[in-house]
């Protein structure tokens, strides 16, 4: 079953937008976000503007408020994720905006980075659900993740990405690599679908919830943000030909089916370290192990293309 297009029921008192101007185009993106919404006749959205990437929590909190029907977000996947923690199992909807680097959720879900179109989508759209990820008590979109990733996400600098946009993620992944050091997670599953296990010389662990992450890599490839799974897959170090061999199956996800990683699905696990490890989630170094990983079925109500076939509505 699916939505209906917004332009039946949209309250524009009841529409809010939160635009992250220190995204990679989101001051460009304001402008345009005004203009669209007032050609379809929303000329009274409430707005709040964000100056500083630190600020987007504190933006959210002041746009519920406002009791939004409708929260339109303006920004990377780490604001939208910010958006989505707060408002999932709501009766809020959320309208993207995508104006960061990557823009992986938007890709997952067919939605377009051209602002203009975006915003069509908006008024002519349909609503879907689609499940969310949680790490402790942190939202996460697309994946969740430690080792590497992290290193990676230290490098990635707001000036690196300005410059070099998605290109960033390369460059970063080449300066963490140098400097990573294995180690050892274990596994654990209480629902009991998996047994326990222990898994040492580790480069990376990730946990996905969406397809789509870092810059238009794939999770897996069979992976759903609608299918009420999280998809674990755990990379050993291995020589540095194993990872150029990694690397080349990144963009389809096939890489899980390589010997020096194990790739599994659930609802729920718990990942421990020796010591406490940094978690990337979405691009924000937000959570650390020990960690529980879990998915919550069908949380966020979400405006996408109606030619989407990323999700649908199933209540």
């Amino acid at each position: 079953m699916k939505g209906t297009p917004l332009t039946r029921s949209l309250d524009p008192a009841r529409a809010v937008l939160v635009v992250n101007t220190s995204s990679r185009s989101g001051a460009q993106a304001l402008d345009a976000a005004r203009a669209g919404l007032a050609r379809a006749g929303l000329l009274d959205v409430r707005e709040v503007i964000v100056r500083r990437g630190d600020d987007v929590g504190a933006a959210m909190e002041e746009a519920l408020t406002h009791d939004p029907e409708v929260l339109v977000v303006g920004g990377g996947d780490g604001t939208v994720a910010c958006a989505a923690g707060r408002i999932a199992q709501s009766q809020v909807v959320l309208g993207v905006l995508p104006t960061g680097t990557a823009n992986d959720f938007a890709r997952t879900l067919g939605i377009p980075s051209d602002v203009q179109a975006a915003v069509e989508t908006l008024i002519s759209g349909q609503v879907v659900d689609v499940d969310l990820g949680r790490v402790n008590d942190h939202a996460f979109l697309n994946v969740a993740s430690l080792g590497l990733s992290v290193g990676v996400t230290q490098h990635l600098r707001p000036a690196l990405k300005k410059r070099l946009g998605a290109l960033a993620y390369p460059v970063a992944t080449l300066q963490a690599y140098r400097h990573h050091k294995p180690f050892t997670c274990r596994f654990e599953f209480p629902d009991g679908d998996h047994a326990s296990l222990e898994v040492d010389d580790l480069l990376q662990v990730a946990v996905g919830n969406g397809v789509h992450y870092g810059g238009g890599n794939t999770v897996a490839p069979r992976a759903s943000i609608d299918d009420h799974l999280l998809d674990v897959y755990a990379i050993r170090q291995g020589r540095l030909r194993d990872h150029v061999s990694i690397a080349r199956l990144l963009k389809d996800g096939s890489f899980v089916e390589h010997e020096r990683v194990l790739h599994l699905t659930t609802r729920c696990v718990q990942v421990l370290t020796d010591e406490p490890a940094l978690v990337n989630a979405d691009g924000e170094l937000s959570a650390a192990t020990p960690a529980t990983f879990a998915v919550q079925r069908n949380a966020l109500h979400l405006i996408v293309p109606r030619s989407s076939s990323g999700a649908v509505w199933d209540g």
